[in-house]
């Protein structure tokens, strides 16, 4: 789920009810003690919900107070403090391990008092003998005797016309690309609330940003511009707007948030034209945490907090699937390649699941297969678009890339839902506990490689693979709560470039299809387009002092 850690995954997901700040991130701290006692009851039911297989009405989760005080005391949600009343006790909510912490915490400001994590060593092993190598190396012009020589040499040789002639394939340019990272910012956007998210079109023409503020921005980026094209005001808007989406045909975007309806909205031409697709959900309290639509354009295809995959037809203008999938709310949803026939899922289970389209059924909702390896819940997840490698995030701070072909057994499925009930710390506003930073893999963890460096915190940051054309896909690249944008090598496992700047956590990242820029949405307010600078040695080394 969006709200809590998958210590949360211990609660399952009973809960339908209370403040949509609750549920998918922090509500903010000078909410009323009200707010407070609507978060405990929320958190309470939820740890009920997982002890019980089915759901519960609302008279149901209100009977054993007992059993509800336990769990919160239990999970460090609540705790008793000397008071003025009857018993000389008072029950507080914690909001954070330290109450000074508090206001940073809620801010997504405590990115200064946590050091992520760096594998120096990463297990390379599985990745070395893996097909998404080849990939990548022959997507980089690196398989061949020229492709060890480093771009210099490479341009020595074309001047001196020993380089095929005189041109680089597109490979060879992919390979000298990789050395001219984005480093410095070339524009930027500052809001009066926190950016959710932000993503490019297809095409790279457009950029739309999401805001706490209920705006959605849509930016012209041809041509190297970053301009403010126009700025749309989100409807039926719960907390947040989380997640915006591009149609295929870049005429639309979709939006969600505490509701029970997507949005989609008409960018096309100067009138807005917006249009509810009701989900009809059975919680009370609803969200649509990721959305992602087909690459026809007639499927929308959605995450939610009762744990469900929605499929909405545009063209018969309704719900026609929803699949109860995870244990826990699923926080990311993809389609694995163009076919759009198979689906990726993403929970606070810990779970990726991988689903075809073309067989599911609600009566017997059984995926392909079950990816299993993270010790917490699944914060965002990302395909290769080759339907047979796809990245998650997680809150146990670690990217993990996976091979379809390669599903979990059973064992690994029991491990990792034990790593998960372990877990009692909330991602929201607490530090990550150095008990949660075990590196061993899990017995049954099928991974191929991981990723550590990055830090994710406070809400659910997203990675993602480099884009094809201009990287042939050899980086990952994520936000991270320390106010930073983490770049890997996917090969290596190691951290290739640390861009720093912004105040607050990046909630999330967009590398542009066919340009080398970067925008970065952060809870500072501010949105960022970042580009490569060559600069003078004697410059880099006093910005490295800087930072």
């Amino acid at each position: 789920m969006g709200s809590q850690s998958s210590s949360g995954m211990s609660g399952g997901r009973g809960s339908s009810s209370g403040n949509p700040a609750e549920q998918p991130e922090a509500p903010e701290p000078n909410q009323s003690s009200s707010s407070s006692s609507s978060s405990s009851s929320s958190s309470s039911s939820r740890g009920r919900g997982r002890r019980t297989a089915d759901r519960q009405t609302a008279s149901e989760e209100d009977v054993d107070l007992a059993e509800v005080l336990a769990y919160l005391l239990r999970r460090g949600q609540v705790r008793l403090v000397h008071g003025s009343g009857a018993t000389g006790l008072q029950l507080v909510q914690s909001y954070s391990d330290s109450d000074e912490d508090s206001d940073g915490a809620w801010d997504g400001r405590l990115g200064d008092r946590y050091n992520p994590p760096v594998d120096t060593q990463p297990d390379t092993h599985e990745v070395d003998q893996s097909e998404i190598r080849t990939q990548i190396m022959l997507a980089t012009g690196s398989l061949t005797g020229k492709g060890r020589h480093g771009f210099t040499h490479m341009l020595t040789e074309r001047r001196q016309g020993r380089w095929r002639g005189s041109s680089f394939s597109h490979g060879e340019c992919s390979r000298i690309r990789t050395h001219f990272l984005p480093n410095y910012v070339s524009h930027k956007d500052t809001y009066q609330q926190k950016a959710f998210c932000g993503v490019y079109s297809e095409d790279g023409g457009m950029f739309l940003s999401a805001c706490q503020d209920q705006n959605i921005r849509l930016y012209d980026t041809t041509r190297g511009r970053f301009h403010l094209r126009r700025t749309v005001k989100a409807r039926d808007v719960g907390w947040s707007v989380l997640d915006v989406c591009f149609t295929p045909d870049g005429q639309n975007v979709l939006y969600s948030s505490w509701s029970d309806y997507i949005h989609l909205c008409s960018i096309d031409g100067d009138s807005e034209n917006h249009t509810a697709l009701d989900l009809n959900p059975d919680e009370r309290r609803f969200c649509v945490f990721s959305l992602a639509a087909s690459t026809d354009g007639n499927e929308i295809l959605g995450g939610a907090n009762d744990g469900c995959l929605y499929v909405f037809d545009l063209e018969q203008n309704k719900r026609t699937l929803k699949i109860d999938a995870h244990e826990d709310d699923v926080n990311a949803v993809a389609f694995a390649d163009s076919s759009s026939q198979l689906l990726f899922s993403g929970s606070d289970d810990a779970l990726c699941k991988v689903w075809d389209r073309r067989t599911l059924r609600e009566d017997r909702p059984q995926p392909v297969g079950q990816l299993a390896g993270h010790r917490d819940g699944i914060t965002f997840i990302h395909s290769k678009g080759d339907a047979r490698y796809l990245i998650s995030n997680s809150k146990d701070q670690s990217i993990k890339l996976w091979d379809v072909r390669k599903f979990s057994p059973k064992e690994g499925l029991a491990a990792s839902r034990l790593a998960v009930t372990q877990q009692n710390w909330d991602y929201r506003w607490q530090q990550v506990p150095q008990r949660a930073l075990k590196r061993h893999k899990l017995t049954g963890d099928t991974s191929v490689m991981t990723y550590r460096g990055h830090g994710v915190l406070h809400t659910l940051i997203r990675s993602r693979f480099s884009p094809e054309f201009t990287t042939g896909q050899r980086f990952i690249y994520s936000g991270c709560s320390t106010g930073k944008i983490i770049i890997y090598d996917v090969l290596t496992g190691a951290v290739v470039s640390r861009l720093s700047g912004h105040e607050a956590c990046v909630r999330d990242v967009s590398w542009h299809p066919y340009e080398d820029n970067i925008v970065s949405s952060s809870w500072d307010g501010a949105v960022r387009m970042w580009e490569h600078r060559q600069t003078h040695p004697l410059e880099e080394e006093r910005e490295r002092d800087r930072v």
